[in-house]
């Protein structure tokens, strides 16, 4: 948020004025910040991570789903996006969580390696290369016996 940034500017001498128009803002919405600088989605946001975070000590394995499924039993309501956003924002995961497709290894080649990497030839029509994809194959993948 660049309004702190207004303020720290102003009290150094540059007009609020022009700070917003450089900025890309309007000054009345500096003003209405200013005027109450922690807004109610703000302060809303605040009470639900106080309550995620609580539910969420009760239990390490609980993640997002949980959480949301949780909180109305503590008289708040919010929907699951809403708490999956805020439990990103402050790390609060699930101890069972992995992301996928992190670790994945390569598996063996499908295909024996004739030519060992080595694509140069010493003459003409000694060593042919082809795309295995010009070969269709029933079971999907080319396999040399």
């Amino acid at each position: 948020m660049m309004n702190p940034l207004v303020t720290d500017l102003a009290v150094m001498g540059v007009p609020v004025a022009v700070t917003c128009r450089v900025l890309g803002f309007s000054k009345q919405g500096y003003y209405r910040w200013r005027a109450s600088s922690v807004t109610d989605r703000d302060w809303e946001d605040a009470h639900l991570v106080n309550a995620a975070l609580g539910v969420h000590a009760d239990d390490l394995a609980f993640g997002y789903r949980f959480i949301a499924d949780e909180l109305p039993e503590k008289g708040i309501m919010a929907g699951e996006n809403r708490v999956q956003r805020l439990c990103q924002d402050h790390g609060t995961w699930s101890v069972f969580s992995k992301k996928r497709g992190l670790n994945r290894r390569p598996g063996p080649p499908g295909h024996h390696d004739l030519v060992e990497r080595d694509f140069t030839a010493a003459a003409p029509n000694e060593l042919w290369l082809t795309d295995i994809t010009e070969h269709p194959n029933p079971g999907g993948i080319a396999m040399n016996p």
